[in-house]
């Protein structure tokens, strides 16, 4: 009987550790995940709207590039300053690429 009531104390710990361990896992996972998405959203939004100023622009004729002050056609150009102009302002976008 002896062993009886050892292995199911050790059972009964076990089940009690491991709700206290998933609960404090589950909490955190929350609160980290609640601040990452907002963050995410805001800095989208910001980079989505400047892209697409930059493509309306383009389309109107009225997108100058930076130091030429040149009319800007490409629409990859466009996307490119739309984008730069995100990351100036502080939206979180991926670095540029190298060539």
């Amino acid at each position: 009987m002896a062993t009886r009531k050892t292995s199911s104390r050790k059972t009964s710990s076990k089940s009690g550790a491991a709700k206290k361990t998933t609960t404090r896992k589950s909490s955190a996972k929350r609160t980290g995940a609640r601040k990452t998405t907002a963050r995410k959203s805001a800095s989208k939004s910001t980079a989505r709207s400047k892209v697409k100023k930059a493509m309306h622009e383009r389309k109107e004729g009225t997108l100058k590039s930076g130091r030429s002050g040149k009319k800007v056609t490409s629409r990859k150009q466009a996307i490119a300053i739309g984008l730069s102009e995100a990351r100036k302002r502080g939206a979180k976008i991926p670095k540029k690429r190298g060539s």
